[in-house]
């Protein structure tokens, strides 16, 4: 495992952090607050900020790490410790399949974002969607003690979800390019996404 965490890190890692941020910044509106959920160490979140749109990002986690690139206050994993509207955004990287309570957290989102909720997750969608996405999960998070419930949904569950809450896809990214060849012909295929959400507007209201 040791081996494979290495070639993670030094093969995956740095790429992912990169396009991921470039993905990311060009769905968060030019001078937005944002709120990380679920934010680690807070390295994607200084990508983000470092191309230059004046972004700001404050972070949210279950367990704070002793070293952060981001202010990072830590929460029960079920409700954020903020006002009604705080935020322009809110964002999940890869946050939601790792939580026992995905639906709740989502409500608590679409309560504290003004703006839009920016998600980036997994579809359990296609050959062996499943186990694959179960590797990767084992490879990237296991050594950092993160929660690996493996609860990934499929399209229309994502659907489900988005609609059950009354948010709506404003813009919507499935070729990431996450991986660089030949890992990409694995590992990307369609089981990524980034969705950048709304709340749905009342009839008549435009």
């Amino acid at each position: 495992m040791k081996a494979l965490d290495s070639i993670h890190q030094n093969y995956v890692f740095d790429r992912r952090i990169r396009v991921l941020a470039g993905h990311l910044a060009s769905m968060i509106p030019v001078g937005s607050t944002v709120l990380d959920v679920g934010c680690g160490d807070g390295t994607l979140a200084r990508a983000i900020m470092a191309t230059g749109r004046s972004i700001d990002i404050v972070g949210v986690d279950v367990l704070v790490r002793e070293h952060t690139s981001i202010p990072v206050t830590k929460f029960d994993g079920v409700t954020l410790p903020f006002g009604d509207a705080s935020f322009e955004t809110v964002m999940f990287v890869d946050v939601l399949h790792h939580t026992n309570h995905p639906m709740v957290l989502l409500k608590e989102a679409s309560r504290v974002a003004r703006g839009s909720i920016l998600i980036k997750d997994h579809d359990r969608s296609g050959f062996l969607a499943q186990r694959t996405l179960k590797f990767m999960d084992d490879i990237g998070n296991a050594r950092f003690g993160v929660s690996l419930p493996y609860k990934y949904l499929d399209r229309q569950e994502w659907k489900r979800a988005f609609d059950s809450l009354r948010l709506v896809v404003r813009e919507e990214r499935r070729k990431l390019f996450l991986y660089p060849w030949p890992a990409s012909m694995v590992f990307d295929r369609s089981l990524h996404f980034v969705a950048c959400l709304e709340h749905e507007k009342p009839a008549g209201v435009r």
